[in-house]
């Protein structure tokens, strides 16, 4: 692997638009809701953010809009600290927006509409292709188009960066040549399911459905089973790591706060075990605050939430 300490999420960048109701509404029904706001997500953008709050040098490369939405987003990157210099304006379609319901238990619905984000291209690849000799982690989503997804873990892959591939919003198959290019996937129950065709809703079922990804030529496969834990499995080990317990607010960036801090863990070379506690961590953080971003954690209070839980204690 790449050594240098520093990171690329190449994925999208929306602004999310968030409702709160009291329950989240079935096909036809009409709710009142109590209260709506703006917030910048975009699984991208959010893991981003989640690498650059917890003290890692990194650069985001997608597309937004030529439109206030579009600046609001790039000006919110820079201000976490990511490098947006080859994030492209794109002047001939909107910025992505992701439309979001969460009820009184935390749980959410979310419609995604890309916009920019399903522009994504070779020429994007191009400016990611540049980033690549000087960092040593490339994290992507499913919120850009596949194609784009392919070229970048191909071009990971030749110069020995790392790639973490987070399968979301799920889908039924990927290409075959794409599973022997990820070195980690981190898919939630959801999405496993989709990939590997059965339910995943205990431990055993996760741990054959991450054997499967693991035949399908990935390196790592991290199951996300939300309050129950996380299982991980390569061809040398398979663990458990059991959910912090908190009180949650908001899961809508859990998911994308696990993958920052197991990517940070991974620039910082720690275990692979340790790193899945670190993204273990950050996830249960996110999911005691509101919205996206705003809602991942700094390095200090990781740390610190992992020292007061006696996880790995002075191993950082």
């Amino acid at each position: 692997m790449n050594s240098n300490p520093c990171a690329i999420a190449f994925g999208s960048i929306n602004m999310d638009l968030v409702a709160r109701t009291p329950k989240l509404p079935v096909p036809g029904e009409t709710l009142l809701g109590r209260d709506f706001f703006t917030v910048p997500g975009g699984k991208g953008a959010n893991q981003a953010v989640a690498m650059a709050r917890l003290g890692v040098t990194t650069y985001m490369v997608g597309r937004v809009g030529d439109d206030n939405f579009g600046n609001q987003l790039l000006k919110n990157l820079k201000a976490a600290g990511v490098d947006t210099a080859n994030v492209f304006i794109d002047k001939n379609v909107s910025s992505g927006v992701a439309l979001i319901s969460v009820d009184n238990a935390g749980e959410n619905q979310i419609i995604v509409v890309p916009g920019a984000n399903s522009c994504v291209d070779s020429s994007d690849v191009k400016n990611l292709n540049t980033l690549l000799p000087s960092c040593g982690v490339l994290l992507m989503q499913f919120e850009i188009p596949l194609p784009s997804i392919l070229l970048a873990a191909q071009a990971a892959k030749r110069l020995g960066v790392k790639v973490i591939l987070d399968p979301a919003p799920a889908l039924n198959q990927l290409p075959a040549e794409l599973y022997p290019l990820v070195d980690i996937i981190t898919p939630n129950v959801v999405e496993i399911g989709q990939l590997v065709g059965f339910p995943v809703n205990d431990l055993d079922s996760a741990t054959k459905a991450t054997n499967i990804l693991l035949q399908r030529g990935v390196g790592c496969a991290i199951a996300k089973l939300g309050s129950r834990g996380v299982i991980c499995t390569t061809k040398k080990e398979t663990f458990f790591v059991p959910a912090f317990p908190v009180e949650s607010v908001d899961t809508v960036a859990a998911g994308d706060a696990f993958n920052g801090g197991l990517a940070a863990a991974m620039v910082e070379n720690l275990s692979l075990k340790q790193a899945v506690i670190w993204g273990a961590a950050a996830g249960a953080i996110a999911a005691t605050k509101s919205g996206a971003q705003s809602s991942l954690p700094t390095k200090e209070v990781l740390i610190d939430f992992l020292q007061v839980r006696g996880a790995f204690k002075n191993n950082f």
